[in-house]
């Protein structure tokens, strides 16, 4: 599984995402489903350059939506908690104005 396919978004306009990007040096991504740590670690580390320390993982389950008069679910998803050495740092804003 390559890196772009191991990691799905990053997740950082939450209130939780926000204060552990600013107090703990913690990023969070939605991952693919059948990835694990060592492929999470493994593909922050090559997308980025950055020197992860942990990888928290967990499951998101779906929730019921409403879909017009009838209810359907949304898929279930997994959230990866990545810790980045101290020093390191992802920011998402500042490298696309970069790039253009």
């Amino acid at each position: 599984m390559s890196p772009e396919q191991v990691i799905r978004r990053p997740i950082i306009l939450t209130e939780k995402a926000t204060m552990l990007r600013e107090k703990h040096n913690q990023v969070i991504f939605e991952v693919a489903r059948d990835a694990n740590k060592v492929q999470i670690r493994d593909a922050v580390q090559k997308l980025f350059n950055v020197h992860v320390t942990d990888v928290n993982t967990m499951l998101m389950r779906g929730k019921e939506r409403r879909m017009g008069r009838g209810h359907a679910r949304t898929q279930n998803w997994k959230k990866a908690i990545v810790t980045l050495k101290a020093g390191d740092s992802i920011d998402f804003f500042t490298d696309a104005a970069e790039k253009s």
